[in-house]
């Protein structure tokens, strides 16, 4: 991979992270509300049993959604130590170059399609 493209999948995964950076953000700002707030209802009435369990069921999707966004930062974070160390591209089971196709779709990526299939598939 030439210098150019190694600059431009890092400004791509640096852009990419701070984009997610900020929907995490916003997804924890908004889950840790109290339900009041979020309804804006600031009365002193309380809330029926169902309306608090499916805030509550909504919180924890949000969290859970964010915990995934979580793990892709990491993998970028991964994949820009790759770059530094010039194994950027590289599968990193069977050591081939990681189609430029499949960069572009996943700039994460840290296996070839191939592997990544019999990643899958061990884990089921």
């Amino acid at each position: 991979m030439t210098k150019l493209e190694l600059e431009k999948h890092k400004k791509l995964l640096i852009k990419l992270r701070e984009l997610i950076n900020g929907d995490i953000d916003h997804i924890a700002k908004e889950s840790l509300k109290s339900q009041k707030e979020s309804s804006g209802d600031l009365s002193g009435y309380s809330f029926h049993m169902a309306d608090m369990a499916s805030d509550s069921y909504d919180r924890e999707l949000s969290l859970n959604i964010a915990g995934g966004q979580q793990e892709i930062i990491y993998d970028i974070d991964e994949a820009l130590k790759r770059i530094k160390e010039g194994k950027f591209g590289l599968c990193l089971s069977c050591n081939k170059k990681i189609p430029q196709k499949r960069l572009n779709a996943v700039p994460y990526a840290k296996y070839c399609i191939q592997c990544k299939s019999k990643e899958e598939k061990k884990k089921e």
